[in-house]
């Protein structure tokens, strides 16, 4: 079963924002103009990412601003269609211009059902847990996924997020930016750990991704949540939005190198099923498997 822990552990990627002001490290390059009610307003917004939903009091804690001031910037958002009141009407949900600008491939209705075929292909293969998931910032968003029928499987949980550097589909999402863009989305060196085996040097990270990128495939060995193992490929994609990965997780002792490599072999050959892709776009198998081992993280 999946540890629910490193979701609770989520949020100190915005901590991170907090903390910096939004100003330390920016992309202003220290020349000085930041415009601080923008730079408010996009900081809350980052909230989004992490959180179904964002109060007035909680916005105004994470992000040390006046509580007053987080209310001006959440009702800007709504006026623009950016951030619409929960239900309870306590408090703030994504609204659909947000959606509309920042949605990961997977989530509409014809992507679904485009994916479905390709996830029911690779349980079936693998026999274990399979999810597609997206890259929004520096996080893995699960959009769907199978479960597996064993006794003893790992719990599917979509529309979750993770850090994109502490699993297999993160990684072959990240594998396929450049290292620059790899340092902008962790511009600090140190990567909190969320398991004794996660890595937590960025520059290790940008190390694996280069051996991502050349096999074709990514291993997670109890990175993310003790005693999970997964093996992620890539799906195709025009661009950077509506790239996505395909991967299969399962408990420690079924996911062993020589298990994951044989996933991989799988999990390829269900990303390439005609009705999921157009033909041009289909991808193929590094050596028609997707490899053989890994240095992959601490494991």
């Amino acid at each position: 079963m999946i540890d629910e822990q490193p979701y609770e552990r989520m949020p100190a990627e915005v901590e991170q924002v907090r903390r910096s002001g939004g100003r330390a490290g920016s992309r202003s390059g220290g020349r000085g103009y930041t415009i601080e009610s923008l730079d408010t307003g996009l900081r809350l917004m980052q909230l989004f990412l992490v959180l179904d939903t964002v109060t007035v009091s909680e916005a105004a804690g994470r992000l040390g601003i006046g509580r007053s001031t987080a209310h001006r910037v959440l009702s800007t958002l709504e006026g623009r269609g950016f951030a619409v009141r929960d239900p309870s009407g306590r408090g703030y949900e994504a609204g659909p211009g947000l959606l509309r600008l920042g949605r990961p491939a997977g989530l509409g209705t014809t992507a679904r059902a485009q994916l479905a075929a390709v996830l029911d292909d690779a349980a079936r293969r693998t026999g274990e847990t399979v999810e597609c998931a997206a890259l929004v910032g520096g996080l893995v968003l699960v959009t769907d996924g199978r479960e597996s029928a064993r006794p003893v499987r790992v719990t599917l949980e979509t529309d979750r997020v993770a850090p994109a550097y502490a699993t297999a589909a993160g990684k072959v999402l990240l594998s396929r930016l450049t290292a620059d863009q790899v340092r902008e989305l962790y511009p600090r060196e140190d990567l909190p750990p969320l398991t004794p085996r996660t890595l937590v040097s960025r520059a290790k990270l940008l190390e694996e991704l280069a051996e991502v990128r050349e096999l074709g495939r990514a291993f997670s060995r109890g990175e993310f949540a003790p005693g999970l193992h997964a093996v992620a490929v890539p799906l195709p994609g025009a661009g950077r939005r509506n790239r996505m990965a395909l991967s299969a997780s399962a408990p420690a002792d079924r996911g062993d190198d020589a298990a994951l490599a044989e996933r991989a072999g799988q999990l390829w050959q269900s990303a390439a099923r005609p009705a999921a892709v157009p033909a041009q776009d289909r991808p193929r198998a590094p050596g028609g498997q997707g490899g053989q081992g890994s240095r992959g993280g601490p494991g």
